[in-house]
């Protein structure tokens, strides 16, 4: 499975570790996901999502059908 977060589309980023003697070799960044469970109201379902930390923040702020409202129209939603 990809390490992609559904809500906000976060993925692995690619960078460098740099060494004291400036040596340059790969490394990859990976984003902070959590498999979480939340209860959808408006089915009165249980929905599981691989979610970053941050989008976690953002759903106890602003809420689950709003999260994903605004991740539907902006094309980060992934299901």
């Amino acid at each position: 499975m990809a390490r992609v977060c559904q809500i906000t589309g976060k993925r692995t980023r690619v960078g460098n570790n740099v060494s004291h003697a400036n040596n340059r070799t790969k490394r990859k960044f990976y984003p902070n996901l959590q498999k979480k469970r939340f209860f959808l109201e408006s089915q009165g379902a249980w929905v599981t999502l691989k979610v970053s930390t941050s989008a976690m923040r953002t759903i106890n702020k602003k809420g689950l059908e709003a999260t994903l409202k605004d991740a539907h129209q902006k094309g980060t939603l992934s299901v």
